[in-house]
């Protein structure tokens, strides 16, 4: 490598991230020379966002600047009842696998609760996409947020680590969320780094949103190198715009005093939209604000509400723009084309209000701890630390404005409302706020009629499915000795074509919280107290989702044989995949 190289490898090329355009040599030849590459199988690219709501994204009707994922649903598809299950994790189980997350082993958080559902492991009763696709001639990379094992320590197991299953490259975190200038659990391939002893990223400015854009193209230039005849699967898993509030100056510049109208009128700026683009029937009402949530004329801390709202924005956009880059390489490498691209969001808006409630104030320092520079192969292993790397006290609480390193601090409940327009509930809860997700498909030459909705409802059960397809995989029964589980979902394919997706119904369960589906009506139930050990199951409740998407409605007493039926197939559902056993008193 010379010198210019070796130097442009550490430096930020590309806007204001720390792009690897030039990364040793890779990718920056990769641009001035079309590589050939096969055509019998596509390339497949599925890209997931964190804790985002329905209504975020500008080609979804909201306000936020999304140019790039704008224009790949403009040339292709978007879906607007397409689901997922309500958590970060067990989304991800569900996603990589096709089964539901309690098959999988994740049917709650990161934790072992003692019942095969609840292991927060992935178990070896499933697949990875990757490990599927990767005996058809894929090579498989994966970038960002992991979170489908509790093992994230030094010396723990790796046995659920992406290169253990199925990955050939990996970059990003194993643990769920973290600083954004200094991640929790990062981790090269099988391996600790952190931002400053990284030997194959160093920007002058680390930003973990850019980091997961800018080691996707290393990977992909790498490939493109060296693998010119074998497809792709990437996975790319970014963490905007999960808590904490973190984002660039001049991303949240872009936004300032676009939020002080505040929350309620931002709802209804979006309903209008939707209901204008034809996103959303005008005939569903939309839900009241969310309980405990003032007025905005009412509320106090507006100019600190509205800077949470505004870095939040900018987080976003962030995102936005690395999806960009991506695309703008695949097309200069003459892989667009070939490459359907997939994205999706973990669950509903985040009403969690982590660093968010009390008096301003320093994170305490644990025992043992102290405020001082962090080493550069110190590793960061705290989702909330306490110092940023160079030495000084994380902050938190009412009034403390986010974006910078030294603080911690969620955008919250009013704001998540607003991002779940028109729908009741968020993030944890199977209300359609808590499950509903933006899915956009591009694909060129395999879309009829661009541009326009697929209104057939779908599950991260059906990616596997529809990755199985594409890619002309075998789905195995068995892998190391291990009997798999048959796939959950239904391949995607022929919602392409605008022809209807074959099922009978779809199911949920998280943290008490209960739904079926099946056609248009959806039996739901809310805990009478969420987290981890919820109180006894709420009642059911029915909708008619053609009429009454934002459930407002509640048939069950009208309709009591469509609720029963409904109940007992969720019983069934429970029973055979283990979300039976469950510490709820029934």
């Amino acid at each position: 490598m010379d010198a210019k190289l070796n130097r442009r490898r550490f430096l930020g090329l590309m806007g204001t991230g720390a792009a690897m355009m030039a990364v040793s040599g890779t990718v920056g030849s990769v641009l001035r020379t079309s590589v050939p590459v096969s055509k019998s199988k596509p390339n497949i690219l599925l890209i997931l966002s964190d804790d985002m709501g329905f209504s975020d994204l500008g080609c979804y009707g909201g306000e936020i600047k999304t140019p790039n994922l704008d224009r790949l649903a403009a040339n292709g598809l978007r879906f607007t009842q397409f689901y997922n299950t309500a958590r970060c994790c067990p989304t991800r189980a569900s996603l990589l696998t096709g089964l539901y997350p309690h098959q999988a082993g994740v049917g709650h958080m990161m934790e072992d609760r003692g019942e095969e559902g609840y292991q927060g492991d992935l178990n070896t009763r499933c697949v990875t996409i990757a490990e599927v696709l990767k005996p058809a001639g894929y090579s498989t990379y994966a970038v960002g947020k992991w979170h489908v094992t509790r093992f994230n320590g030094t010396n723990g197991t790796k046995h659920n680590w992406p290169l253990q299953r199925g990955f050939d490259r990996y970059y990003g975190t194993i643990t769920g969320a973290g600083s954004y200038f200094d991640p929790a659990t990062l981790t090269r391939d099988n391996d600790f780094v952190t931002p400053e002893n990284d030997p194959d990223y160093r920007p002058e400015r680390f930003f973990y949103t850019d980091a997961i854009t800018d080691n996707a193209l290393r990977f992909l230039g790498d490939h493109i190198k060296n693998k010119t005849e074998s497809p792709f699967f990437m996975y790319m898993a970014y963490t905007a715009a999960h808590w904490p509030m973190h984002a660039k100056p001049e991303d949240i510049e872009t936004y300032k005093g676009k939020y002080s109208a505040g929350w309620d009128a931002l709802r209804e700026e979006r309903y209008r939209r939707m209901m204008k683009m034809g996103l959303i029937d005008r005939n569903w009402n939309i839900s009241p604000r969310g309980e405990g949530i003032p007025a905005w004329k009412d509320s106090e801390d507006k100019e600190w509400h509205e800077r949470r709202m505004e870095v939040y924005a900018a987080m976003v956009t962030c995102m936005d723009r690395g999806v960009g880059r991506i695309k703008d390489f695949l097309n200069k490498t003459n892989l667009l084309d070939n490459t359907l691209i997939l994205f999706l969001q973990d669950n509903g808006g985040c009403a969690e209000e982590n660093g968010s409630t009390g008096p301003a104030a320093s994170i305490d320092i644990p025992a043992g701890g102290k405020l001082a520079p962090m080493g550069k192969d110190e590793l960061q292993t705290q989702t909330k630390p306490y110092r940023t790397r160079d030495g000084r006290p994380v902050r938190v609480g009412i009034g403390v404005m986010p974006g910078p390193a030294d603080t911690f601090v969620a955008y919250g409940k009013p704001w998540a409302n607003a991002s779940n327009t028109p729908f009741r509930e968020y993030k944890h809860w199977v209300h359609e706020g808590g499950i509903s997700t933006p899915l956009i498909v591009h694909w060129p030459g395999h879309i009829h009629t661009p541009g326009a909705f697929r209104h057939q409802p779908g599950h991260l059960i059906d990616i596997m499915a529809t990755c199985v397809e594409v890619g002309d995989a075998q789905y195995p029964n068995s892998l190391k000795g291990n009997e798999i589980l048959p796939k959950e979902g239904r391949s995607l394919v022929p919602a392409f074509k605008d022809q209807p997706i074959d099922r009978d119904a779809l199911y949920w369960e998280h943290e008490g919280n209960r739904a079926v589906r099946q056609g248009k009506w959806k039996l739901v139930s809310k805990s009478v107290k969420g987290g981890a050990t919820p109180l006894p199951l709420g009642p059911w409740e029915l909708y008619d989702m053609e009429k009454d998407r934002t459930e407002l409605n509640n048939l069950a007493e009208k309709y009591p044989d469509k609720a029963k039926d409904l109940s007992d197939k969720w019983d069934a559902y429970a029973r055979r995949t283990h979300v039976i056993p469950w510490p709820i008193q029934r």
